[in-house]
């Protein structure tokens, strides 16, 4: 029965009822729920087990390669075969079954190792999952980003949950609480209703690769390799950063939350801000806000005020700019090759980008001493990444879809 749930797509409940977008926003709600554990707190974990600022730093940079080869691989399988929603279940289980290992790792490459299968499997998921998700919402009371808003409201849930059990508990919570979270993403995605496969013989072979050698997707693409690599700071010791100002577990908790509660509402009215003002313009608009919230956390840390203003900033730095890609992708690139589309942007930008961001910051932040330095250069790279989309004419980012 488990091995038949694991691979059969249920299609004979429809892909856009209630029922259907309310399984997908659970699925959405622990898969992001397990990023509001790993985020914001592997750097604690790690730090707990008696690593240095450079060794996570490496670590986290190591592992977040991982997601070059995981989303590509299982999209490439998605497209052929049109069975996203089995793919999502297979990735979930194998992610959840890989983490296992870090209850026996101690060693820098044990962890490195069971980190990033669990990361490998665990990122292919997302691809599929906003493939379907986007088809299921597209008629539906106020589209994908009232699915989205529900991963974010799990990294708020599991994020406040985590500050406030550090506050009693040894940092190893922070793993027991993510294998928690796997396990129950895997359970939601047995349950998901995607389109029925279609059959081999009815394919359309999408070749999209000369779209992505388009200069407006390199400039895209570029663009976001470097708003990812100034997430380094913030992503790899955020909290390690507060509990060095002496900010508590559960103030650090808040923070978090606080960041997601401002994503969480412009998800809500993201596609109407990228109908009035474009793709080109929002991604610009929100990666300038993102070079004013690393400055404000490297300049006047000491203010709870101004960390919670930086926090509010993530509504653009993350939120707009997330909702912005994937609308961008839906729209230039035909619904053949839209799981490869969503593959290749998670990969080389959170995957590339994320690594050089965990390296570069692991490798300025000497436990802390280097902090105020790592951000503004945090702050510089989302600056040049605003500023090379000004090298592509808003109308490129408007090519009608074609299929």
């Amino acid at each position: 029965m488990l091995l038949s749930a694991l691979f059969t797509t249920k299609s004979k409940a429809a892909i856009s009822s209630p029922t259907n977008l309310g399984l997908i926003s659970l699925t959405y709600f622990f898969y992001f729920g397990q990023l509001g554990v790993i985020t914001p707190y592997a750097g604690v974990f790690l730090d707990g087990r008696g690593f240095s600022s450079q060794e996570i730093g490496s670590l986290l940079a190591i592992i977040t390669l991982t997601r070059v080869l995981g989303p590509n691989l299982w999209a490439a399988i998605a497209d052929k075969t049109g069975r996203g929603a089995d793919i999502v279940r297979f990735g979930c289980l194998l992610a959840f079954v890989t983490f296992t290992a870090v209850y026996f790792s101690y060693s820098f490459w044990a962890l490195t190792f069971s980190f990033g299968m669990m990361m490998m499997f665990w990122t292919a998921v997302l691809p599929q999952l906003e493939v379907i998700t986007v088809s299921a919402s597209k008629d539906s009371k106020g589209g994908y980003g009232a699915v989205r808003l529900w991963g974010s409201i799990g990294f708020i849930v599991l994020s406040l949950l985590i500050g406030f059990l550090l506050d009693f508990f040894s940092t190893e919570v922070i793993i027991y609480t993510s294998s928690f979270c796997l396990l129950a993403l895997y359970i939601s995605s047995l349950f998901i209703a995607s389109p029925l496969a279609v059959p081999k013989h009815e394919r359309v072979v999408v070749n999209e690769w000369h779209k992505v050698r388009s200069l407006v997707f390199i400039v895209f693409i570029i663009s976001a390799i470097f708003l990812q690599i100034s997430f380094g700071s913030y992503y790899s010791f955020f909290a390690l950063y507060m509990a060095d100002l002496d900010y508590s577990g559960k103030q650090t908790g808040l923070f978090i939350a606080v960041g997601v509660l401002s994503e969480i509402g412009i998800f809500i009215i993201a596609s109407r801000l990228i109908a009035k003002f474009g793709v080109k313009w929002m991604l610009i608009i929100s990666m300038l806000l993102t070079t004013v919230r690393w400055l404000t956390l490297a300049l006047i840390p000491e203010s709870a005020s101004a960390i919670i203003f930086s926090q509010t900033l993530h509504a653009f730095s993350f939120g707009m700019t997330h909702a912005t890609s994937v609308h961008f992708l839906y729209t230039y690139f035909a619904s053949g090759f839209q799981s490869r589309a969503q593959a290749l942007y998670v990969s080389i930008a959170f995957g590339i980008g994320g690594a050089l961001g965990s390296f570069i910051a692991g490798n300025i932040w000497m436990q802390g001493a280097g902090a105020e330095k790592s951000f503004i250069i945090s702050a510089s790279f989302a600056f040049v990444g605003a500023f090379a989309l000004l090298l592509v004419s808003s109308k490129k980012f408007f090519d009608k879809k074609t299929a």
